[in-house]
């Protein structure tokens, strides 16, 4: 009993010391900070979108289409029925990143338990492996057009798709590391305590899995968004008037001479929410490994 006591405090002491590298580390790369400041950027300026949009993003101003990037009355200029391309981009950030959470948060709480079952038990394993090597045989984005069209066109059901879509990635990782931590000693002990498998899984793999799963979510998110800007420019994500850069992107391809800045800033935007989100996971995932093997 004694030594079951000591083994818990050993652990946490462990988990404490593996987060706080994992923070130093991540503290110290720069592109991961650059990143990190991008993101927290991108996160404000969508939830802060009601305020700092100039203009209502359905506001037409009939009167002044295609207008070019000008530092007075419209910053970066005017789409085809006069709408403000800032307070659009705006608010299409919003919508993006809802559906990025969402998504996110719904491949997470499918896999996870699938993951975790599947590395622990050798049974499960072998049906949840097979069934997740046939949905990753299908390219992700056809998979998620498939989804979405079958479900039809709206923001939830562009969410409910491209987490559907990214759930056998979040099987693999989950499954990978409950395999590898199924062997450490404060798992053999708690099964010489007779611990139900359900236990064990609760207590010690999830909280030791948790670090890969939220690098998976940053990993996950760039491609949701590009997903949900793809499925919005086929006209099966979210529909007008709610605004989308996928939307100002299908809208501004056939004036894209006349007015190819409506263009640029929305691809722009996604090139820029992109790339942020990378930033972070490559750093995050480099402290991770880096802090998980000293």
């Amino acid at each position: 009993m004694t030594q079951l006591t000591e083994t818990p405090g050993r652990l946490e002491v462990d988990l404490g010391s593996s987060r706080g590298l994992v923070l130093k580390r991540l503290v110290r790369d720069r592109s991961g900070l650059v990143g990190l400041v991008l993101v927290a950027v991108v996160v404000l300026a969508a939830v802060l979108a009601p305020v700092l949009a100039p203009y209502p993003p359905t506001q037409v101003h009939f009167e002044t289409p295609f207008q070019v990037p000008r530092t007075v009355g419209f910053w970066l200029g005017t789409d085809d029925l006069g709408r403000d391309v800032l307070s659009r981009i705006l608010f299409g950030l919003r919508a993006s990143l809802q559906v990025g959470v969402l998504a996110v948060v719904l491949s997470i709480v499918v896999g996870t338990p699938l993951g975790l079952a599947a590395g622990y038990w050798r049974g499960l394993d072998a049906v949840v492996s097979r069934v997740t090597d046939v949905v990753l045989a299908f390219p992700f984005l056809v998979l998620a057009v498939g989804l979405a069209a079958i479900r039809g066109a709206s923001l939830g059901n562009a969410a409910i798709a491209l987490g559907i879509a990214h759930v056998p990635q979040v099987i693999r990782v989950v499954r990978a590391e409950t395999m590898r931590l199924r062997g450490t000693e404060y798992v053999l002990a708690a099964k010489t305590m007779d611990a139900s498998g359900a236990r064990i899984l609760a207590t010690h793999v999830l909280p030791n899995a948790v670090p890969s799963i939220v690098v998976q979510a940053t990993v996950i998110m760039p491609a949701v968004i590009i997903g949900e800007a793809l499925l919005s420019f086929l006209g099966l994500g979210i529909q007008p008037p709610t605004p989308s850069l996928g939307i100002m992107l299908s809208d501004a391809q056939q004036y894209i001479f006349r007015a190819p800045t409506a263009a640029l800033f929305p691809g722009l935007a996604i090139v820029l929410v992109c790339l942020a989100f990378n930033l972070f996971g490559d750093a995050l995932r480099d402290a991770v490994d880096h802090g998980g093997n000293r």
